[in-house]
């Protein structure tokens, strides 16, 4: 490799020093509960018996890798794109490490916020906050899931066919093993993607949306972009999940989702279930209260412990405290799509793109731009197809960018519009 600039070299020989603080510091691992807790807790409360779980979390201190972070910092330079990045990461990584230390008090309440935010904060463009927005769906769903489900949608499928399904997808994608796809009995969420590995819950029971779904967002999204990163050779912490980079990781995976078909009511309808069981947990909702929240709203009863599990990792199960993470997918999505329709607008579709080089934010794309037009950041390897055919993307966003001027609340029910 050609030698690098003098300060593209000083914020490369930072990154390195994060990425070797930042590995250790697994956030959602450290925060997940110990396997074996959902059978207890559904079988007592098919007895009619409901006990709050009680979850008791190992200490931890990363006083040491937060005064490497808080070094990085000040050593980077903030007038530099890779300077700025080193900074806003490594503090991002300090906010982490002290959840972690807190884990199992409310204090991971106020650092989830700081990571994560809330589904209280307002959608890009001073739109609704995420409660409102998920609500809206939520409503939506309850009207119209029964009418539109499809028979795919009735039809299970055990994680073991569908891991099947789905190594054979990517095998066929690089035409190699490059990413294996195994199960796991103790994750909380259904799915969970790295670089080169896919995770699907063992007990879990899946729809061929939810193929497609984890095909796209999972594989496609999660896991290339991790590759991508890992192809980088100045800024290997691209190939890192920073929690910074979580809400356009998010909303990347589920921007993939509705472009290429693949989302469905019954889908949005969970994300927005989410957001509100959060909301519901921040107002005093304990886990048994959200446990029934999701149990009525159409959920199994190990769904519905999964579901309440994932509000409330790291925190105290009693109410008035939750694990946001969930809050980030409807703000993700509605800022990928944004960001989407105004690359396109100002004829920087590159910069879309670009996205999949490593996980980054939509602010960071725009600061590195220059640093992949001369060549220091890699262009990714892996993309999808639907962002690689660059012609039907440009269409897609076409369409939309002059569909969103037409206001329905303009339209006469009766109008010439029905008989073009």
């Amino acid at each position: 490799m050609t030698a690098l600039a003098p300060d593209v070299a000083h914020h490369a020989a930072l990154d390195a020093r994060m990425v070797a603080v930042a590995r250790d510091i697994k956030l959602l691992s450290l925060a997940s509960w110990p396997a074996g807790r959902e059978t207890d807790f559904v079988a007592d409360y098919a007895r009619g018996v409901a006990r709050l779980p009680r979850i008791e979390y190992p200490r931890h201190d990363f006083s040491a890798a937060r005064a490497e972070l808080d070094a990085i910092g000040r050593e980077a330079d903030p007038g530099h794109p890779l300077g700025q990045y080193l900074i806003d990461s490594s503090r991002s990584w300090a906010t982490a490490a002290r959840l972690c230390e807190a884990l199992g008090t409310s204090a991971v309440t106020d650092l989830s916020i700081q990571l994560y935010g809330s589904p209280f904060d307002p959608l890009p463009g001073n739109g609704p906050d995420a409660r409102v927005a998920a609500r809206h769906f939520l409503a939506i769903a309850d009207e119209y899931d029964r009418e539109l489900i499809s028979p795919a949608e009735q039809v299970a499928i055990s994680a073991t066919a569908l891991q099947l399904q789905l190594q054979r997808d990517l095998d066929d994608y690089f035409n190699e093993r490059v990413i294996d796809v195994v199960l796991d009995p103790d994750l909380i969420a259904k799915a969970a993607a790295g670089a080169t590995r896919i995770r699907l819950r063992t007990t879990a029971s899946f729809t061929d949306y939810d193929r497609d779904q984890l095909l796209q967002h999972e594989a496609f999204v999660h896991s290339l972009s991790a590759l991508n990163g890992r192809e980088q050779p100045v800024l290997g912490s691209l190939a890192l999940s920073s929690p910074r980079a979580t809400a356009t990781q998010e909303g990347l995976a589920t921007f993939a989702e509705q472009i290429t078909g693949s989302i469905d009511i019954s889908r949005m309808k969970r994300l927005s279930l989410r957001i509100e069981a959060v909301a519901m947990a921040l107002e005093g909702a304990d886990f048994i209260e959200v446990f029934r929240y999701f149990l009525d709203s159409g959920q199994s009863p190990e769904e519905s412990f999964a579901s309440a599990q994932r509000v409330f990792r790291g925190v105290p199960t009693t109410g008035g405290a939750a694990f946001t993470k969930d809050a980030v997918y409807l703000r993700g999505l509605v800022g990928v799509h944004t960001f989407f329709r105004w690359a396109m607008r100002q004829r920087q579709l590159r910069l879309c793109r670009w996205l999949f080089a490593g996980k980054m934010t939509l602010l960071d794309v725009q600061r590195f731009a220059p640093l992949f037009e001369s060549g220091v950041l890699l262009p990714p390897r892996w993309m999808p197809r639907w962002i690689a055919r660059a012609n039907g993307l440009a269409g897609m966003l076409a369409f939309s960018l002059f569909a969103n001027q037409i206001r329905l609340d303009a339209i006469d029910d009766g109008g010439d519009w029905l008989d073009p």
